[in-house]
């Protein structure tokens, strides 16, 4: 991994001969030929796209600047060959000046390897990420609504809406899921989807751990992460890979390939492609509850009775890809995108058959409900039945005749992703280069729930439903442009400018009647609509727009020799809250010729996005306080009930950033240490828990809101309160020949602590707080080695979590230190077998205290590292 690794000097004399490109967004750029700003990357050397991209091909297959200037030392005689990739990755590499591994730049990012991903066990992209970027958190989440289907992720502790996400340089749309449950970080979040890409499409990834807002836009307040996709006209590999839990289960195969090949005879096309399953896992312990009722005989209970694990994924297929061809006259037309699809199905909560209310039981005294089947003769008819009266009865009923045993639902989705950009850059005549693109971005999940029943209904009640779906639409344009002048500095001074027009649409699709409609035993105590995901309503269904434009400028230069200036200017007008504007100041100065001191000072924003302004919700949780299930709304803020309460329409989040820097060589060893601190003010996320008053209930029921008639709580989206997050990265990288033929030793370190400064308590409580604060590992690290010995290959990996709270629990969890290892041999140049071991030594978290007497979670379902142990896998592979 080519983390932290700082560039070669010649990297700022590039820039000032004027032979790199000047494509800088604010200060010296790390550029790929698809920008930050969407401007192609051009100098007098490589305006003809051919030469470009034969140069190219060769820089790309090596894996980073890391290993281009580790061959150097390694092989001395390679050492010109080196030298020329090391000028080359200044073109090709990033899409932001803010380059970790650049001792050029003036904030960190992390430059990883596509070898780095797919030399690992996992599939879904975010734990890939995860395992080798310590300030990237994400979970299992094993019943979490919607976000079982996509995984929210954090970068440096903020929640997953504060990360841009790029593709090539071009921002990557959202998803349609708003992670409802997150344990308190990512709780209310709306972020892109990055399991959709498959890890054999990438060339490397780059993490840019800085604000970055002024530059792209709204949602870059933690960060930015490109995705930089494969553009060899030539070769591929096909890989297949298998692999299981050591416990047995979880199984999961992947086959993967990709496959580059001319595009006419002036460009390329680059296809990549992963189709694969996974099983779901168990790691429950039978509920207490559950016990009771086989132990007095009730043999229809599951045992266990509610499943904690992943959920299982079927059809699971990604696919990419990217093409360029030259026009002629210095133009370039080049397009990219993905078409992705998968069915995850997973579990819920058990429902008791003797003490589910609503269901089995009457809400409010706790006796049986048993529902009359013939109103004509009254509701005494069935009084102080109980569940046996009713099964021997016409005229009563009881849900212990459908499901005498209780029932857990079964709930997921089905995923579809699709994302296409397309454009053309050139150079004019004045020498301005220029950059006009388009794209679209598509991603829905359409619900499914099943096992369960809408209780108001009776015995006429479907036991499967489809409760509606929510559809993400964006769509942008940009035209980019970027001209160096001589002005008198060391360097050119690089201006950057350009337009931005996006619209965005979030939508919900009603569903099936069955799934929201009040049946004619809701009178009775019965609950509405669909048990654990309530169907969307015809009011509760609709579209909701919103258009924003934005115009930027960047200015960069070397000042004097060693000293690097760079300002950022954007402005962004939205028209639902007006005009935000925001800028970016950065520097870098050279101490000596092995230490360097960078720092950046930014504003940026996230604007609330439609999904999170409109979207209807209702989430069944287990209340710690009342050992049982309750059902849990989310309303649009600006619904009459959410009012009463303070509720009104969203406003963008404001941030200031800073970081402070330092990149130094010790020997043989490149460290960065960087610290950075992160002020968020009025922060968007849902509201604590009201309960609900029955002239309210039936307010909401008026609005479309159909299962309030059931909800005990409801919350709403707010701007109200303030956070402070502080930490430092640190990295060291180190490569030596004297074990086997190379080694490469990377250690990346994570500190990262959040402080709630400001809020309401009328709206955010105190356990929302400490979610805040403690929800994720204040403290990570990773030590990773890569031996390359003859044909064999060694791979180790360390890695280490601090502790974490769970709400869900209401428990402080230990942190653990895992291993990860992986052992290859090549039977030829193109052929390869691979055996590893994700959590080699099988740890686990500490045990949950209270599973046996709550709801049978053995582990913390947010466990930063899973909680499924150790998982094996064989990967074989063929190159071309």
């Amino acid at each position: 991994m080519s983390i932290g690794k700082p560039a070669s000097r010649p990297n700022r004399q590039c820039v000032r001969s004027g032979c790199c490109s000047p494509d800088v967004v604010m200060f010296l750029a790390v550029n790929n030929r698809q920008s930050s700003t969407g401007v192609p990357a051009r100098t007098p050397e490589n305006n003809n796209f051919k030469e470009a991209q034969m140069n190219k091909t060769t820089i790309l297959s090596t894996p980073s600047l890391l290993a281009a200037a580790l061959a150097a030392v390694v092989s001395p005689a390679n050492a010109q060959d080196s030298d020329n990739r090391v000028m080359e990755e200044v073109i090709t590499i990033g899409t932001r000046v803010e380059g970790r591994t650049a001792t050029d730049s003036a904030v960190p990012i992390d430059i990883i390897s596509g070898e780095d991903f797919t030399k690992q066990g996992d599939s879904d992209l975010n734990s890939l990420l995860r395992n080798v970027v310590p300030s990237y958190n994400v979970n299992t989440q094993p019943i979490s609504d919607a976000a079982s289907l996509v995984r929210p992720a954090n970068l440096r502790g903020l929640a997953p809406d504060h990360t841009l996400v790029l593709v090539n340089g071009k921002r990557r749309h959202r998803a349609a899921v708003i992670a409802w449950l997150g344990n308190g970080v990512s709780d209310g979040a709306q972020g892109p989807d990055i399991s959709q890409i498959p890890a054999i499409a990438l060339q490397q990834v780059e993490v840019l751990r800085d604000g970055a807002a002024a530059q792209y836009g709204s949602d870059a307040i933690a960060g930015v992460i490109n995705f930089e996709l494969k553009d060899s006209p030539d070769g591929g590999a096909v890989e297949v890979k298998a692999g299981e839990f050591y416990e047995g289960d979880g199984r999961q195969y992947r086959v993967s390939g990709n496959y580059g090949m001319p595009f006419t005879s002036q460009g390329f096309a680059n296809v990549s492609f992963e189709f694969g399953a996974q099983d779901d896992t168990n790691r429950s312990v039978q509920r207490n509850d559950a016990a009771a009722l086989i132990a007095a005989g009730n043999t229809a209970v599951e045992d266990p009775a509610q499943v904690w694990g992943r959920p299982e994924i079927s059809d699971d297929f990604k696919s990419v890809v990217n093409m360029g061809v030259e026009l002629g006259g210095s133009r370039e037309f080049y397009a990219f995108g993905n078409y992705g699809s998968k069915h995850v199905d997973g579990g819920f909560y058990f429902r008791n058959p003797e003490t589910r209310s609503a269901v089995f039981a009457d809400a409010s005294t706790g006796e049986p409900l048993i529902g009359d089947l013939d109103p004509g003769n009254g509701l005494d008819s069935c009084a102080g039945f109980s569940h046996a009266d009713a099964l021997a009865s016409n005229e009563c009923f009881s849900f212990q005749e459908i499901f005498p045993g209780g029932f857990t639902p079964r709930f997921g989705g089905d995923v579809t992703d699709l994302a296409g950009v397309a454009g053309v850059r050139g150079e004019a005549a004045n020498g301005w280069a220029y950059d006009v693109s388009a794209s679209l971005g598509y991603n829905d999940v359409d619900f499914f729930i099943y096992n369960t029943v809408n209780a108001s209904l009776g015995p006429q009640t479907p036991t499967s439903f489809n409760p509606g779906a929510y559809t993400q639409l964006e769509k942008n344009f940009n035209v980019d442009f970027v001209k160096g002048f001589e002005v008198g500095l060391a360097s050119e001074l690089s201006v950057a400018t350009g337009f931005e027009w996006r619209d965005e649409t979030f939508e919900i699709t009603t569903g099936d009647q069955a799934s929201y409609e009040i049946g004619p035993l809701a009178s009775q105590g019965f609950s509405a609509a669909a048990n654990g995901f309530p169907g969307f309503g015809p009011l509760a269904g609709g579209q909701w727009s919103r258009s924003n434009y934005a115009t930027y400028v960047d200015l960069e230069a070397d000042v004097t020799e060693g000293w690097l200036l760079g300002l950022a200017l954007r402005v962004e007008d939205f028209e639902d809250f007006g005009t935000t504007t925001n800028g970016k100041l950065a520097t870098n100065i050279d101490i000596t010729d092995s230490l360097a001191l960078r720092g950046s000072w930014s504003t940026g924003f996230r604007a609330p996005t439609p999904g999170q302004s409109n979207a209807f919700n209702v989430s069944t949780e287990f209340d710690l306080a009342l050992n049982d299930l309750v059902n849990n709304g989310t309303i649009p803020p600006t619904n009459p009930v959410a009012q009463l309460r303070g509720g009104e329409a969203l406003d963008p989040e404001e941030s200031t950033n800073w970081t402070l820097g330092a990149v130094f060589t010790l020997g043989a060893v490149d460290i960065t240490v960087d610290y950075f601190n992160i002020e968020v003010k009025d922060r968007i996320a849902p509201s604590q828990l009201y309960s609900l008053t029955q002239a309210e209930v039936d307010s909401l029921v008026a609005s479309g809101v159909t299962s309030a008639a059931n909800l005990q709580n409801f919350r709403f989206f707010t701007n109200d309160f303030d956070t402070t997050t502080t930490g430092v990265d640190i990295v060291a990288t180190y490569s030596t020949d004297s074990i086997g033929d190379n080694t490469d030793f990377s250690l990346a370190y994570n500190q990262t602590h959040t402080e709630v400064d400001k809020f309401s308590p009328e709206t955010i409580d105190a356990t929302r707080i400490r979610e805040l604060e403690e929800g994720l590992p204040e403290t990570r690290w990773t030590l990773s080695s890569n031996t390359a010995l003859g044909s064999w290959g060694f791979l180790g990996r360390v890695s280490s979590y601090d502790d974490w709270f769970d709400s869900e629990d209401g428990q402080l969890y230990g942190g653990e230190v895992l291993v990860d290892a992986e052992v290859s041999f090549s039977f030829t140049d193109q052929a390869s077998v691979i055996l590893g071991a994700q959590n080699l030594l099988d740890q686990y978290p500490e045990e949950n205290p209270g599973a046996r007497d709550g709801v049978g979670n053995r582990y913390s379902q947010f466990s930063p590292f899973g909680f499924e142990g150790g998982f094996y896998y064989l990967r074989t592979r063929y190159e071309f």
